[in-house]
This record gives C-alpha cells, sequence and structure tokens, in this order.
C-alpha cells in the first residue's frame, strides 16, 4: 500500500515507513536517545529530499518528545531551572540553524551540507563513544572499575567561570555560560540536521558537568521538545517543508517501537549499551561516507534553482 507524500512530491509504501520508524523507535527506547540522528538519514536513503527529511523528522522528534518529558516530570527526575537555560540557548541555535538551513538551499549546497555534517559528526562522536566503552570494558575485565573517579572538590574550568548558578535538582553548581553555549551549538545542530541532540547533550551533561543520569534524560527531552517545536514552526514558515501525513506515520511507528525498546533495555547491561550505541553511530556516519565516495547512478541532473521556482 502506497501514499502520496505531497510536500516530498513522491509516493512511499506505508509499511516501509511504519517499520523504518518502528525500528528507529525501538533503538530509540533502547538506548534513551532522540531517533532523528537516524531517521533522517535513512528518509534521504529513500530519496526523501533533504529538505523535507530535516523538517518533518523534527516534527516527529518534538511529537515523540511530549510523551518522554510528562512521564519524567511526574517521577520528579526533571530540572526546570536547567532546561530553561538550555531552552533559551537552544532557541538561539535553532534560528541560527535555520537560517544557514535556508541559506544553504537556495545556495543549491544543501544535501552536500547535511551529507558532510554527519560524516564528520557521527565519525567523531561514534569514535570518541567507541574508544571510551571498550576502554571501561578492558578495566572491567582486568578487574578494576570502569571509570576512574574525580577527586573530591575537583571541577573543570569551564564549570568556575562567571555568571555561576546553583541547580539544586541535578547537584550543580556551574557556570551558565558552558551550558548556554553547548545548547546554542545542539540547537543549530538539530535545525540544520533534524535532529534531537540527545545523543550529544546527555554525554556532554553527564562527563562535562556531572549531572546525574536519572535527571539528565528527562531535561534533555524538555530542550529537545521546546526547540524542535520551535524548528518545526520555522521550517515550515519560511521553507514549507514539513510533510505532515509522513510526519503522522513517523510518530505512530515510532511511538509503538519505542515502548519494546524500553522494556528491552531493562536486560542490557551498561558497557554493552555504550558499545552498541558507538557502532550504530558510526555505521550511519560509514553510510554516509558511501554516498559521498561511490559513483552515483545518474552522474548528472537537472535541478531548478530554488530562486527560479
Amino acid at each position: 500500500m502506497q501514499i502520496y507524500l505531497p510536500i516530498a512530491e513522491l509516493p512511499i509504501g506505508v509499511l516501509t515507513v511504519l517499520g523504518l520508524s518502528g525500528a528507529v523507535g525501538f533503538i530509540s527506547g533502547l538506548f534513551g536517545v532522540g531517533g532523528g540522528f537516524l531517521l533522517t538519514p535513512l528518509l534521504i536513503f529513500l530519496d526523501i529530499p533533504p529538505a523535507v527529511a530535516v523538517a518533518t523528522v523534527a516534527a516527529q522528534v518534538a511529537g515523540s518528545s511530549t510523551t518522554g518529558v510528562l512521564t519524567y516530570w511526574r517521577r520528579r527526575a526533571l530540572d526546570f531551572k536547567l532546561g530553561g537555560i538550555l531552552v533559551g540557548g537552544g532557541i538561539l541555535g535553532t534560528v541560527l540553524g535555520v537560517l544557514f538551513f535556508n541559506l544553504m538551499r537556495r545556495l543549491g549546497q544543501l544535501e552536500l551540507v547535511i551529507t558532510l555534517s554527519y560524516v564528520t559528526l557521527f565519525t567523531i562522536i561514534g569514535g570518541l563513544m567507541l574508544y571510551d566503552a571498550l576502554r571501561a570494558m578492558m578495566r572491567v575485565r582486568a578487574g578494576k572499575p570502569a571509570r576512574l573517579k574525580r577527586l573530591a572538590g575537583s571541577h573543570p574550568w569551564w564549570m568556575g567561570l562567571p555568571l555561576r548558578m546553583r541547580f539544586h535538582q541535578s547537584k550543580l553548581y556551574s557556570s551558565v555560560i558552558p551550558i548556554a553555549l553547548l545548547a546554542v551549538i545542539i540547537g543549530f545542530i538539530g535545525a540544520v540536521l533534524g535532529v534531537g541532540g540527545g545523543f550529544i547533550l546527555v554525554p556532554a551533561l553527564i562527563y562535562f558537568f556531572r549531572v546525574p543520569p536519572s535527571v539528565v534524560i528527562g531535561t534533555s527531552l524538555f530542550q529537545i521538545l521546546v526547540t524542535m517545536t520551535g524548528a518545526t514552526i520555522l521550517h515550515a514558515v519560511t521553507n514549507q517543508s514539513v510533510d505532515l501525513i509522513l510526519a503522522v506515520l513517523l510518530l505512530v511507528g515510532g511511538v509503538v517501537g519505542a515502548q519494546f525498546g524500553a522494556r528491552a533495555a531493562r536486560n542490557l547491561n551498561v558497557e554493552s549499551f555504550r558499545l552498541m550505541l558507538a557502532l550504530l553511530i558510526l555505521s550511519v556516519g560509514m553510510r554516509f561516507v558511501v554516498e559521498l565516495v561511490v559513483t552515483p547512478s545518474e552522474p548528472f541532473s537537472v535541478v531548478m534553482p530554488e530562486s527560479a521556482r
């Protein structure tokens, strides 16, 4: 059964989209991260135009984050004060990202920018995560703790910058400057690539700011919900690239898959979890590398410039 996507301007199989989004939703529930970093490239591989894929996945990520935010809020595992700083920086980054997105689209360089960004981002982050996971597993096998503990009272220099604030829910006392800067970068990346940024924000808050894992996921989801909602609105208003039919199909499959993934996560070893996530991120990055180096079946194409439409 196929359905026509009016914004993407092509037919697509309903079961294909539901199966794809269900699989990504399962991975999201399994690893506790947004699935946009997987869903956007997979849609591009299905010949969905990059601009439509990015904008539509932003809508899907915003919708799927809502239930998570409500769940963590009920558990009192959400730091609204820290989330407010992240949202403020994230909105600024989102606006800058959408402006950059539209500029690259008008210049006809959007697909190249998205591909190079995925290759760079996923290779660096996946490589660092793989190195960290393998090192932790080797320490455990040697009978040592997985991580070296920091000395009590020691803090990274960036936490001691001006404008320090205390976040009681997260047990954090830090300058808001690096937190806001991190949020701006993630908001920018999210708007350009159609990702929530949780796979960057969660480890950054844990490793660089020592936010407890019990609080960090709910707070991250809160930031993702607000920034991705803003990105969806901006994409819809400025370039009309949000395909609502595709977004609904992605949301349905993602919600169902996430429930099964969350159940499977209960039996997953922590170190195995980190290793599998690193390999997953690296594999997506390598897939984009293949796109860059393999000669396309149609080396030449005629496309009407955006300004001429």
